[in-house]
């Protein structure tokens, strides 16, 4: 089914400015993971340069939305109400986009969205058919959800439903919608779009983010449409207009953010934006509109102070927050709920750390990413860790990949791995650090290497030249392949599925100790260190060099 939009359909190509170029360059691991041009996130001028994008004619409708359509206008014709059915927002744009989307919401001119899906239930019973279950969801003004939406299945997608009473008619409500391309409405009893801006489709079609009313009004409406702002301006490479930078970017609007919208609202957008196919544009949106510091919230007991300048797959995702958060690896803030969180171990943060000059106790100082996490973006607790393991990893492929890349036995320090390393010749000990670091970051030492090369080697300038841009990209693929090739060629790609040769009783049959303890964990480890030294030894030759070594001592 098509419907008919009055409008004319230009094509011309989208030269927006990328702050990030994807090469194809993939990994080889189970998930495709690319390797980015790198270059440090920090602030940059927002492109301004002007658009157009390719708007359809016509809206195509899937057979089954033009079966949920329908259903809905048997129900409006079955009980003869008068109420006017719009499909809002997104829906229409992605439409005339071309782009293919799930997220049908409806708006109700007359009742509210339960009402009415009390109605479809009556008339899904009078056909015959199974009654959907229907979840309601109430508005909250104090955290600007203004409208109360219902929900229920129909054809296996999920259909909401508001009622527009707070603005009177779909034209209110339209200047009250976050940006003009989010305004338009399909309306489905006449089987139209509507645009009651004037102007939704004219900023789509010119590639402009733009608010439908002044954009300082919207944003305090609800401060949230900031970061939707910036989202859908990354997504779809569109400008950001330049009274909604200025608003987005005041003081008033900062303090909305901070203040009136809950802190799961905003890590949900965020969550969004890196998952998103433009993440970095995005986060450098937040940098340039002075907002990292209102969005990833900090402690205000952080050491060291944080500098006035830092304001699809699971890999992929960990990887792009652990890159964000990497100027704040070695930051530390004093929570009282430091034990319910799980940190690092103590040599591992003084490790970490050791630039703080200061001995850190676990029990007291936790890593402010973990806070970012826990209390700015209110998302899952594991992927704090896993970021925070990740750039204890980092550190330490930093300091091994000298190691690697030299020809000549050079030595690294014990002291900074904060671990004894058994006496052994050097090519053993890179085997031995290198598989004790897989270990602990096991199937995230990709991305752990992959971060490494943010940081190494130091000498790469950041240049603004493209051209150079790829030769120092092309540096930096060469550090990761290397490693990489040297760490498969060891064996260790998956050394943390390794199981001991030995457990803890044949350590303790061999201290001749009933229980076990410090001693028999100690030995433990030295053991995993002999047997990432010997890939082929056995559990006799283990136990033999154990009872060597101990027969030493004595």
């Amino acid at each position: 089914m098509q419907i008919p939009l009055n409008t004319n359909s230009c094509l011309y190509r989208c030269q927006a400015r990328r702050l990030l170029q994807l090469h194809p360059f993939l990994l080889p691991c189970s998930t495709a993971f690319r390797f980015p041009t790198l270059r440090p996130l920090r602030c940059r001028a927002m492109a301004s340069s002007p658009l157009s994008v390719q708007v359809r004619d016509i809206i195509d409708l899937t057979p089954k939305e033009t079966q949920i359509f329908q259903k809905h206008l048997e129900v409006v014709r079955h009980f003869s109400l008068p109420t006017q059915l719009h499909v809002a927002g997104g829906w229409v744009r992605d439409k005339l986009l071309g782009k293919e989307c799930y997220d049908i919401d409806i708006a109700l001119d007359d009742m509210l969205g339960r009402e009415f899906c009390e109605k479809v239930n009556d008339y899904l019973s009078y056909t015959g058919e199974e009654k959907q279950g229907i979840g309601v969801i109430q508005c909250n003004p104090d955290q600007s959800k203004h409208l109360e939406t219902a929900r229920m299945r129909l054809f296996d997608e999920w259909i909401a439903f508001v009622n527009l009473s707070r603005f009177g008619t779909a034209e209110e409500d339209a200047y009250r919608r976050d940006l003009t391309i989010n305004s338009l409405f399909y309306n489905i009893n006449t089987s139209s779009v509507e645009d009651f801006t004037g102007r939704g489709i004219e900023d789509l079609k010119s590639g402009k983010i733009v608010t439908p009313l002044p954009p300082k009004d919207t944003f305090l409406d609800d401060p949230l449409r900031v970061l939707r702002a910036i989202r859908f301006g990354a997504r779809f490479g569109f400008i950001l207009d330049e009274d909604l930078k200025l608003a987005a970017s005041c003081d008033d609007v900062r303090a909305a953010i901070a203040d009136k919208i809950s802190r799961e609202r905003i890590g949900h957008e965020i969550d969004l934006m890196i998952s998103d196919n433009e993440p970095v544009k995005a986060m450098t949106y937040i940098c340039d509109l002075l907002l990292f510091s209102v969005v990833f919230s900090l402690s205000s007991n952080v050491k060291p102070a944080i500098s006035e300048e830092c304001d699809r797959d699971e890999h992929r995702r960990l990887y792009l927050y652990a890159a964000l958060f990497l100027p704040f690896r070695k930051t530390l803030y004093e929570g009282g709920k430091a034990r319910k969180l799980k940190l690092l171990e103590q040599r591992e943060i003084n490790h970490v750390f050791n630039p703080l000059k200061t001995v850190i106790s676990a029990a007291n100082y936790i890593p402010v990413v973990n806070h970012i996490f826990r209390y700015s973006l209110k998302l899952r607790a594991s992927d704090a860790d896993t970021v925070v393991s990740i750039h204890s990893a980092v550190e330490k492929f930093i300091s091994l990949i000298p190691f690697i890349e030299s020809s000549e036995n050079t030595q690294i320090s014990e002291a900074e791995w904060g671990i004894e390393i058994l006496d052994l010749p050097v090519t053993s000990k890179l085997r031995i650090l290198t598989g004790l670091l897989l270990r602990e970051i096991k199937g995230f030492w990709r991305v752990a290497l992959m971060v490494s090369t943010l940081l190494y080697p130091s000498d790469i300038n950041h240049a603004e030249d493209i051209s150079k841009n790829n030769i120092q990209l092309d540096k930096r693929r060469k550090v990761f392949e290397m490693v990489e090739n040297a760490i498969v060629g060891l064996g260790l790609e998956e050394v943390w599925e390794l199981k001991p040769l030995v457990n803890g009783k044949d350590i303790m049959n061999v201290l001749q100790l009933k229980s076990g303890g410090p001693l028999v964990k100690d030995w433990q480890q030295k053991l995993v260190q002999w047997q990432l030294a010997h890939p082929s030894g056995t559990a006799e030759d283990c136990l033999d060099w154990m009872r060597q070594k101990r027969a030493k001592r004595s």
